[in-house]
């Protein structure tokens, strides 16, 4: 969302703020149809806990609080200042990717700008331009260049999250300016990505919840282009309770039965508390909901005002998630 766009240029700028997520004492995921699951599948739950490489050395610690819970897939973020950082620069790759490798059932998740410049407030008309730039094809080496970094690290399997909240208004990657040019350049950065030898790459779509700038579904580049359907969802309007984040347009709901009509796994990429203070039953009824839905993974944000961990203004949530997903439950 935008406010978590502005987050992420002061993170990026000063290596604070990025991603794990974690997996055990997970509801196991029953094979369904349009699900894209198997049997024994398992939903991985996470934290959003620092930037680089300090987000895999603390997955220990979250781990340790949340009564030993396994840990089974990371998340991070690319910067989307220059082209150079979106080509996977940042040296913390190379800690993630080995985590990674070192067990077989691990999942990595990588949020990936589309365009340079991605929270510098660039305006529509150039927004647009730049998009048909990219349907044209002008940025396909960059995105290649990533793929090899990527496949060269050893995690060809990543989960990329791909121009995440394109239906917002405040990133350069939205899609508001032009949306037909800009699923032919959702279509080919795939397209480049997959062309890299022994890529397994998976792309998730992930919008904000609710209608935002413009109705996420008028963005969907494509079910060939599209193996996840993911939401970022806070404890905040549009919605102003939890049923309504569920039923409003473009809502829960919404996206858990588009995912289901075009037989595609669904994520939550983010969610947590924002708007409303320490509020337990957010937490509670988003828990029970992804338990429900089964999603392939969900991170939780941990830091203030969002966090359930790293934030001490929230302790009755913090006691409700952590509950939810200790082992011994």
């Amino acid at each position: 969302m935008s406010r978590r766009g502005r987050r992420l240029v002061r993170a990026c700028a000063s290596t604070v703020a990025a991603g794990l997520l974690v997996a055990g004492c997970s509801h196991a995921a029953r094979p369904r149809e349009g699900s894209g699951g198997s049997a024994g599948s398992e939903v991985a739950v996470g934290a959003y806990l620092h930037y680089g490489s300090p987000g895999v050395e603390r997955m220990q610690e979250f781990s340790r609080w949340l009564g030993g819970t396994e840990l089974r897939a990371g998340h991070t973020y690319l910067p989307g200042d220059t082209w150079e950082n979106i080509e996977g620069a940042p040296d913390s790759l190379r800690t993630w990717a080995q985590w990674r490798k070192a067990r077989a059932d691990r999942l990595f998740v990588l949020n990936v700008p589309m365009l340079e410049r991605n929270e510098a407030g660039v305006p529509d008309g150039r927004v647009a331009e730049l998009i048909r730039a990219g349907a044209r094809g002008e940025y396909d080496l960059h995105f290649r260049r990533l793929a090899e970094r990527l496949v060269g690290l050893g995690v060809p399997d990543t989960v990329i999250v791909l121009g995440w909240e394109m239906n917002g208004f405040n990133y350069t990657h939205r899609c508001r300016p032009d949306p037909e040019n800009w699923k032919r350049y959702w279509r080919r950065i795939v397209g480049a990505m997959r062309s890299v030898k022994g890529q397994r790459f998976r792309f998730d779509f992930a919008p904000n919840r609710g209608g935002d700038a413009i109705a996420w579904t008028s963005c969907y580049p494509g079910d060939d282009v599209v193996d996840v359907v993911g939401m970022d969802s806070y404890d905040q309007p549009p919605g102003d309770d939890f049923d309504e984040q569920v039923h409003q347009p473009y809502g829960l709901q919404q996206q858990v039965d588009f995912a289901k009509a075009h037989r595609k796994r669904i994520s939550y990429p983010e969610w947590g508390l924002f708007r409303n203070g320490d509020n337990p039953e957010y937490v509670r009824r988003m828990l029970a909901w992804i338990a429900e839905h089964e999603p392939l993974y969900h991170s939780i944000t941990d830091y203030c005002p969002h966090g359930v961990w790293q934030c001490g203004e929230n302790p009755r949530s913090a006691q409700v998630f952590r509950e939810f997903l200790s082992p011994r439950r």
